[in-house]
């Protein structure tokens, strides 16, 4: 369907037995999540620090010597590490601060939300070996990077422990234009059998319904006969007789957009009830509304 080429989702079998399509996150997307969570790990470190240390000498008088100030210093750390992490991971349903701002969430490897245990095994994994690794830390850092690299699911060392996944709540901008349907072939396409008709062969009319305006006539006119004779060939049920080529690829492709966004507004709906706020229907209808607004008619070749 037009606008995939720019995102090739996967697709998950869930726990219902519903296929749904996800993209799963990379390390690009997560590190930039992690920076984000990080700098508010070191906020909250940082007032922490600064509101315990500060009562503790009232609190404690002379009992405030140094074994103490290293126990509150790591009972911080493990708040701020291992505590804050898995409980805002638990609680918003795998969306930290950092993800939520990159459009990402933590996924059980069925697909379900996960659970306290799935985001404290997470916590620790991260504690202990990847942030801020206590345990050989240049090392085990080379590890999970190398790790997220070669799995297939961009999987980190806790994510493998856990049995989980990050996936990206949002899908992939489509390229905002697109033609309107020719009214003389509207019913001819509603039941044309288009599924020979792949995704490079429509890219390529895309662009050239998009452009041709530019193409000098003669080159335009033998671009257009080449693809219409392609897509042609491709389709069993032809065109009326007279169709102009540029008519037969708008219609080809317009039909092709209200198809692929009926199945993808009935696949967010199994995901909106599977997984309640990550199907984002509303928005979905919302975008399809707004995006009617580019859909243009395609003007004759000169």
């Amino acid at each position: 369907m037009p606008g995939t080429e720019q995102s090739t989702p996967d697709r998950l079998v869930n726990g219902e037995a519903v296929e749904v399509d996800i993209r799963y996150a990379r390390l690009g997307s997560r590190a930039l999540a992690l920076l984000i969570d990080a700098a508010i790990q070191v906020v909250l470190a940082f007032f922490l620090f600064l509101v315990v240390f500060s009562i503790a000498p009232f609190a404690f008088g002379d009992l405030a010597d140094g074994a103490l100030t290293q126990a509150m210093s790591v009972v911080i750390v493990v708040v701020v590490v291992l505590a804050y992490p898995t409980v805002v991971e638990t609680v918003t349903n795998g969306r930290s601060p950092g993800k939520r701002a990159l459009g990402l969430r933590v996924v059980r490897a069925d697909g379900g939300p996960i659970r306290l245990r799935h985001a404290l095994t997470r916590a620790l994994v991260g504690l202990t070996l990847e942030w801020p690794g206590l345990i050989m830390p240049f090392v085990t850092w080379v590890v999970s990077m190398t790790t997220m690299i070669l799995s297939p699911h961009g999987r980190r060392l806790g994510d493998l422990a856990a049995g989980t996944f990050v996936v990206h709540e949002r899908s992939a901008a489509e390229w905002g234009w697109m033609p309107a349907m020719p009214t003389p072939l509207a019913g001819w396409a509603s039941t044309a059998d288009l599924n020979s008709v792949d995704d490079d062969l429509a890219l390529a009319a895309r662009h050239f319904l998009a452009r041709s305006r530019d193409i000098l006539p003669v080159y335009a006119h033998r671009f257009a006969d080449g693809l219409a004779d392609e897509m042609t060939a491709r389709i069993p049920q032809p065109p009326p007789s007279g169709t102009p080529s540029w008519m037969l690829l708008a219609a080809v492709l317009a039909e092709r957009r209200r198809r692929a966004s009926g199945q993808q507004l009935t696949t967010r709906a199994l995901t909106e009830r599977i997984w309640p706020g990550f199907g984002r229907i509303e928005r979905f209808t919302r975008s399809q509304a707004l995006g009617s607004a580019d859909t243009q008619e395609v003007q004759p070749l000169p």
